[in-house]
């Protein structure tokens, strides 16, 4: 059997967050230009982590069952930049809403399929699958840091166009993809829910949805915080590559990190860095020196849980079932926990700015540890697990 290269997943990777690299950290500076409200500007980019929780179980039951990976993964990168090529076109709530919204479904739908191959190929190579998921990493450095200084130059009005050129890239790339997936059996074992209902598993997609409750807020709120702390668009890029830097310095490290760790473990800090990242945030803003620090813990919260994530539910899932676990852990985390958490935040965030508003993320976080204490423990798991 000839052996699939790697590569096309690195190169669709690094497309992709090269996107979330713009998107992420100047889209909220942009509905602000707009002259948005705050609950406005959370809606909208509350639309990205919603669609996760429709979007990846459809497309991942979908692919589970036709075994056509790949020609989701194709279309539904073609329509998201359609779709989304629309938004610049009127800068009218709502026919900012309906763009973003149907191209934000299309766009869900495409990372826990590359994701769930990534992690198949990988399987017999503990700490490859964080080797090629870096790349995405590389991507969004690449564009988060330079991205203030070339809005400053082409004028934030041009973020959009910016944007659908990106994923007009990420659709070229996804072409490159190749079918990877476990051969469909005609019995499959276990169903999926028997799976689900296991304590274990219930623990860890707890862990995930409260770690994308805790950086709900961050993904709405933390740009436009810096603005308020007299940061300008260069500095704010900047630092949120310094996030994505110390994100990529983990994953590079997780082959040796997953030798001496179980996953379990790995998870629990995790969440307590999460616990001291936005506790900074919403505290120590104002000073250079512990917005930095903060962002280093990035590398942790982000890399080291995602990493652990997709190693303990390629653990506890069987392989012809993978499609739709990824699919589950996008939506609990990504979707319903990143959508409540930049919601609530939008309420929050005009009542006292900054420290209410992380607060609920450290908050969230401290949960997440005790849920982690409680239902997975160290001691239930092995150190290394199928390909994280």
């Amino acid at each position: 059997m000839q052996q699939i290269s790697l590569v096309p997943f690195g190169v669709f990777y690094f497309t992709y967050f090269a996107f979330q690299g713009l998107f992420g950290p100047f889209w909220g500076l942009y509905l602000e230009s707009l002259s948005f409200s705050a609950w406005q500007i959370s809606i909208l980019i509350a639309l990205s982590t919603l669609a996760r929780i429709v979007a990846p179980g459809l497309w991942g039951w979908l692919a589970d069952h036709s075994g056509r990976r790949r020609n989701i993964i194709i279309t539904t990168s073609i329509l998201s930049a359609a779709a989304f090529g629309a938004v610049g076109m009127d800068h009218a709530f709502w026919w900012i809403f309906v763009s973003l919204a149907v191209s934000h479904f299309f766009w869900a739908a495409a990372l826990p399929l590359v994701e769930a191959s990534t992690a198949f190929l990988t399987r017999a190579e503990p700490g490859q699958y964080s080797r090629i998921r870096v790349w995405g990493s590389i991507g969004f450095i690449c564009f988060s840091m330079t991205g203030g200084y070339l809005l400053d130059w082409l004028g934030i009005a041009n973020l959009p166009w910016l944007l659908t050129g990106f994923l007009a890239l990420v659709a070229v790339s996804a072409f490159a993809v190749p079918e990877a997936q476990a051969a469909r059996k005609a019995h499959s074992g276990e169903p999926i829910l028997q799976t689900l209902r296991q304590p274990k598993v219930m623990a860890l997609f707890a862990c995930c949805f409260l770690m994308a409750f805790a950086h709900g807020p961050y993904y709405t709120f933390y740009s436009i915080g810096l603005k308020g702390e007299a940061y300008d668009p260069g500095v704010i890029g900047m630092l949120w590559g310094v996030g994505v830097v110390s994100e990529v310095l983990v994953f590079l490290a997780m082959p040796r990190i997953m030798r001496r760790f179980r996953l379990e473990t790995l998870m629990l800090l995790s969440l307590l860095a999460a616990v001291l990242r936005f506790a900074l945030i919403g505290t120590l803003l104002a000073s250079p020196a512990a917005a930095v620090f903060a962002q280093t813990l990035h590398g942790l919260t982000f890399g080291l849980h995602h990493a652990t994530s997709v190693g303990l539910i390629n653990r506890m899932f069987a392989e012809h079932h993978h499609g739709r676990a990824q699919g589950f852990y996008i939506i609990a985390s990504f979707g319903v926990g990143g959508s409540a958490g930049g919601l609530i935040s939008g309420l929050i965030w005009p009542h006292g700015g900054l420290m209410p508003t992380f607060a609920m993320s450290a908050a969230a976080a401290l949960l997440g540890v005790l849920v982690c204490l409680k239902w997975l423990p160290a001691g239930d798991g092995r150190k290394i697990a199928c390909p994280a």
